[in-house]
């Protein structure tokens, strides 16, 4: 995607009153102009702008002061930094320290994003956060992707509700998909695939997201109710992360085809 097409959308965003964007997949730093002008329109329309890094390029508090001074001249609202045992094999972990330091010291409001499979691996991680006195918040890995081959940990949880708020994502072929979180991942289905901004206008892909009568309950009953309704087994349903369940549920055919049919009917009843 060229920066002319970028502000583009930026513009159709704004008329279709988008209230915040988020600058991520990937490293968004490493095309620093041109997200500079970016976060610059963003606050020109009066639209929150976030961007998410790995923090590469804070190897020093001198250049890091620089960056993040830049940023905030151009209107930037917040900074995300990512920060985990596995993102820590390439970044050095005081590159997190240098960013948020900078970020507290000029008044950027910030906090990182600790990637974590919750288990005793990361504990020394978590601690470093805690001896910094950085703020953090613990984010569960997404099984996709590179992260895909990662052992996994049995995690139960309680019996939660598994809502999820469903902020959509853009990506640089433009093909906009209902959710940021491994939506390009449900390749049986395309159940969150949107469509490309070259055949249809943002805001009817827009009027998709907010008509959709599955995502509606996505947002509003949760996934762990629609799972029950399947006949998934409590047991079952507890040993899965959120972004889990929902390529469980929506990844087939078949229960894609149950939860469309019943989305106005008996699944909508299907809760206390």
């Amino acid at each position: 995607m060229d920066l002319d097409r970028a502000k583009d959308i930026i513009q159709e965003m704004a008329l279709c009153h988008v209230t915040g964007i988020s600058f991520t997949a990937g490293e968004p730093l490493l095309f620093f102009d041109d997200i500079c002008k970016l976060i610059q329109l963003c606050k020109e329309n009066g639209i929150y702008s976030r961007i998410v890094t790995n923090g590469y390029w804070a190897k020093t508090r001198e250049h890091t002061d620089r960056v993040v001074s830049e940023l905030m001249s151009n209107g930037l609202s917040q900074l995300r930094l990512s920060f985990s045992r596995w993102h820590q094999q390439h970044i050095d972990r005081e590159n997190i320290v240098h960013a948020a330091l900078s970020c507290q010291e000029q008044g950027l409001d910030y906090f990182i994003s600790f990637v974590t499979d919750f288990s005793k691996k990361d504990d020394s991680f978590e601690q470093f956060l805690r001896d910094h006195h950085l703020k953090f918040f613990p984010e569960p890995v997404i099984y996709f992707g590179r992260a895909g081959e990662f052992d996994r940990q049995r995690i139960f949880t309680d019996y939660r509700p598994n809502v999820c708020s469903m902020n959509p994502y853009l990506s640089p072929e433009l093909d906009m998909f209902a959710c940021c979180d491994a939506a390009n991942r449900f390749s049986k289905t395309h159940f969150l695939y949107l469509g490309n901004l070259r055949d249809e206008p943002i805001d009817a892909l827009f009027r998709k997201i907010e008509t959709h009568a599955l995502y509606h309950l996505i947002r509003t009953m949760g996934l762990t109710n629609m799972a029950s309704y399947l006949g998934f087994k409590a047991r079952e349903i507890v040993q899965y992360r959120k972004c889990e369940l929902c390529e469980k549920l929506f990844n087939s055919k078949e229960n894609l085809s149950i939860l469309t049919k019943s989305a106005t009917s008996d699944l909508i009843n299907w809760r206390r």
